[in-house]
């Protein structure tokens, strides 16, 4: 009998490309999960949510900025297990948004 699979945890994330080319990344916080390491900005799918919902939603409230759907392009997307959970995460790519990240 196969094993139970790990949770699969649903992340979505975007590049933040400016005009001059340069690409916007965080390090985690201290106290979460993979603290310390660069990442791109994103989250959870919240239940219902499309991929590019979420993003439109998680750059308005991570970082204060404003895109539309349509200003994501799928860029990549990344497979990787853990011992206790197994990430899927889509990367877009955005060179369109309103304020100051």
């Amino acid at each position: 009998m196969p094993a139970t699979a790990p949770e699969l945890v649903l992340v979505v994330a975007c590049a933040l490309v400016d005009a001059d080319g340069r690409v916007l990344v965080a390090r985690r916080p201290e106290g979460r999960r993979m603290a310390g390491l660069w990442e791109f900005p994103g989250g959870k799918l919240e239940p219902g949510e499309t991929p590019e919902a979420c993003l439109v939603r998680e750059l308005r409230e991570e970082l204060g900025i404003d895109t539309e759907a349509s200003c994501l392009a799928p860029f990549t997307f990344a497979s990787h297990p853990y011992p206790d959970f197994h990430l899927l995460m889509p990367l877009y790519v955005c060179r369109v948004w309103r304020g100051l990240p």
